[in-house]
């Protein structure tokens, strides 16, 4: 079981990099342009600040544990990444993304299971 949420933790960072990198790195307008049609019912500063979550997040799954400093911190991320990407969620099915909705309910459901297990039996 460690071996799934190691490779489960290290999934759901490498998705939360990518997004976060692509929230931070190009403008809310082209974002809107590449088909995220999401970013229309948020400001620029908010679409950073959800990058910026994401990238933290990223962190906090993996770091801790490879440092051996604060390995709480791991579900504890995991948990955040599951609660924002639950709203990333809410949000496709209030436009109406299926196709986006799918993505971020398996997201959703990788990083609870991540925190379930790492708050539970399999700890660090």
């Amino acid at each position: 079981m460690d071996t799934f949420l190691w490779i489960a933790a290290g999934f759901a960072a490498a998705c939360a990099v990518g997004a976060g990198l692509l929230k931070l790195t190009q403008d809310r307008a082209v974002l809107i342009e590449k088909g995220l049609g999401w970013a229309e019912d948020f400001s620029d500063s908010q679409v950073k600040l959800i990058g910026v979550a994401e990238l933290l997040g990223a962190a906090g799954l993996v770091l801790p544990p490879l440092l051996g400093i604060a390995e709480v911190l791991t579900p504890v991320a995991a948990t955040c990444l599951a609660l924002l990407w639950a709203g990333a969620a809410t949000v496709h099915i209030r436009r109406k993304e299926l196709k986006e909705f799918v993505p971020a309910a398996t997201l959703v459901v990788l990083a609870a299971l991540v925190a379930y297990g790492r708050f539970g039996d399999w700890s660090f």
